[in-house]
């Protein structure tokens, strides 16, 4: 089975470039974010048409997550994190499918940091850490997949030092997001690419051209899923389209 997460930036806006992608690519499960809708604007419809069912988390303007499925109906089990520092923001969603607890996952960006944007990312990140800890509890198979808007080490950025005062490479940030995965959790990407593989590019200074991007995009898999790991990597090429998104997808290949 092939997951996959994409941070659309702006679903809308952007359907053109989703739907090439899932006929090229064709993911089993797709996490989204950044949908940037209301739960009545969601592209359902061209989406089915596609061959996917779909769950979907929407806002207005910001945020939102979705997850979609070819390989069966997927099986809401959250909506939001238990005790969101703010539930109005739409960025977690959790749902069965094909005996995989799959969370998508849209993170705070933080910035400007320090101030109380930052203190609502760093509250948000322990309201997940708890949530992550109950999934290994329950030792179900289970991936946390999405857009973590944090870049673990100086391996994963073209030049540290011009993300130093960045939220995304702030050290409190990192600190947990370390933390994160020292409960259990494998980073899969990594596992599979010991060479960093950037998932992000800003649209300025032909970053995507130079590779002058981060990694913030990431898949953990618990305990019992992580010996299903056959592959993973990062799907630069729709990066290169025109009117695409910042970010590239990423996806990881499980033996089920």
């Amino acid at each position: 089975m092939k997951v996959a997460s994409y941070n659309i930036n702006g679903i809308n806006t952007r359907l053109d470039i989703l739907l090439r992608w899932l006929e090229e690519s064709a993911p089993d499960v797709v996490c989204l974010q950044e949908l940037k809708a209301p739960d009545d604007k969601f592209p359902k419809a061209a989406i089915e048409d596609a061959g996917y069912a779909s769950l979907w988390h929407g806002q207005k303007s910001w945020n939102g997550v979705a997850i979609l499925s070819r390989v069966g109906e997927p099986v809401e089990t959250r909506r939001g994190l238990p005790d969101d520092p703010d539930a109005t923001q739409s960025r977690y969603l959790e749902a069965a499918v094909c005996g995989v607890l799959v969370g998508c996952l849209y993170l705070p960006n933080g910035n400007p940091w320090p101030g109380p944007k930052f203190d609502y990312k760093l509250a948000w990140m322990d309201r997940l850490h708890a949530h992550a800890q109950t999934l290994l509890d329950s030792q179900v198979p289970a991936i946390l997949i999405g857009d973590y808007n944090v870049i673990p080490t100086d391996e994963d950025v073209y030049k540290p030092e011009r993300w130093a005062k960045d939220a995304l490479f702030s050290p409190p940030a990192k600190e947990k997001f370390a933390e994160l995965v020292s409960q259990g959790w494998t980073d899969a990407l990594l596992a599979k690419n010991p060479d960093h593989p950037f998932t992000f590019w800003p649209y300025w200074r032909q970053s995507f051209e130079r590779d002058a991007g981060i990694r913030i995009d990431h898949a953990l898999l618990s305990p019992s899923l992580a010996p299903k790991l056959k592959a993973a990597g990062v799907e630069r090429t729709p990066r290169g389209w025109e009117k695409t998104s910042d970010h590239a997808p990423v996806w990881v290949e499980l033996a089920l």
